[in-house]
């Protein structure tokens, strides 16, 4: 089966990419030639998904997914939330986001949660996946790899920070992972 990915995160693709199966055929935005920048206007992760698979499925007719992920912290009333990427303004920058997340908590507690809803568009029905990965914030930032957030989110289990984590390991624990394990297990069901 192959699917699009309405995605311009090489790294959001990568991590899904490694969990489907290699019998589903997952193509991003540009893989499938789309380039567009499709609006995320809504205040919940399940409607900014949904918009993003709407408009790749009434645009190409194919069978797609989109997911929306948001880091929620308890002491700031779940922001970053749906703002996650733009959360320090529109340019989308990890450290500016990451240093004013950090300025935000001083002196407040740390617990937080990433968590990811994927929707999925097979023939015109709407299903919904959500993953949810709990942990903390960092003092400061921490390793090198990963992306967004990672280098200030440690999950529960864990002592170190995502940006220190392999994929594998970041798996285990993975907010993402768990909503893409929920979409595998559906389409493997559905779609033998």
């Amino acid at each position: 089966m192959k699917l699009i990915f309405a995605t311009n995160n090489r790294h959001k693709a990568d991590e899904l990419k490694h969990a489907l199966p290699p019998h589903f055929s997952v193509m991003t935005l540009a893989d499938a030639g789309i380039d567009i920048d499709i609006p995320e206007p809504h205040d919940t992760l399940q409607a900014n998904a949904a918009e993003k698979a709407r408009t790749i499925y009434e645009l190409t007719g194919t069978n797609c997914f989109s997911e929306d992920t948001g880091l929620e912290v308890a002491a700031l009333n779940n922001e970053p939330g749906v703002h996650s990427a733009r959360y320090a303004g529109p340019g989308r920058s990890s450290d500016a986001n990451m240093q004013l997340l950090l300025e935000r908590l001083e002196g407040k507690d740390r617990q937080a949660r990433f968590r990811t809803v994927i929707c999925l568009i097979v023939n015109g029905e709407e299903h919904f996946f959500e993953g949810i990965c709990t942990g903390r914030i960092a003092a400061e930032p921490e390793g090198g790899s990963g992306f967004g957030y990672d280098p200030v989110f440690i999950p529960d289990g864990a002592e170190h920070s995502f940006a220190t984590m392999t994929t594998e390991e970041k798996n285990r624990f993975s907010h993402r992972r768990k909503a893409a394990d929920m979409l595998v297990t559906f389409l493997n069901q559905s779609f033998k």
